[in-house]
């Protein structure tokens, strides 16, 4: 009886791997499939960007923890794709996470799109910009309960601030 159950969980646990390998290869032709309203080749958007928008942006690096100017700003405006200038955070949305990465509890529906990273070894949801693909960062179920419990976790340099008018 135990050398059948063994047998079971094996068959088990390959299976299992088999999906998850299907998995991700579903959600990486999808993401590089999905066709956005700006389209620029590489060179167009390294012409555009600062070396580290560009990583970022368009190669999905994470920014150092701590060293966004955008961390701790507190003024009333709009958070635009640092690509495009498409909106996609409002200030009045933003709390401060402790993770060192501008966090807000949500965002402008419809200007972020949705993915499922592997990259670090299990399944994210990744964010980017709705209009160019951009890469922004995150979104986790830790935010704040008393509103949405999201917490999007935001590379502050995929990010402009547009200040509101006085």
């Amino acid at each position: 009886m135990r050398k059948e159950l063994l047998w079971l969980f094996l068959v088990l646990m390959m299976s299992c791997q088999k999906v998850s390998k299907e998995t991700k290869a579903l959600t990486v032709e999808s993401k590089e499939a999905t066709k956005y309203p700006i389209t620029k080749t590489d060179a167009e958007w390294r012409a555009q960007l600062t070396d580290v928008e560009y990583y970022v942006l368009r190669k999905a690096a994470t920014e150092n923890a701590f060293t966004s100017e955008l961390l701790n700003n507190k003024e009333k405006g709009t958070y635009v794709c640092a690509g495009c200038d498409t909106p996609l955070f409002r200030s009045e949305h933003k709390y401060k996470s402790g993770t060192g990465w501008p966090s807000f509890d949500r965002e402008i529906e419809g200007n972020v799109a949705y993915t499922v990273d592997y990259k670090i070894g299990y399944a994210r949801t990744e964010e980017h910009c709705a209009t160019c693909g951009g890469h922004l960062g995150h979104v986790f179920n830790d935010g704040p309960i008393a509103t949405t419990g999201k917490r999007h976790c935001i590379n502050g340099v995929a990010l402009n601030f547009v200040p509101d008018p006085k």
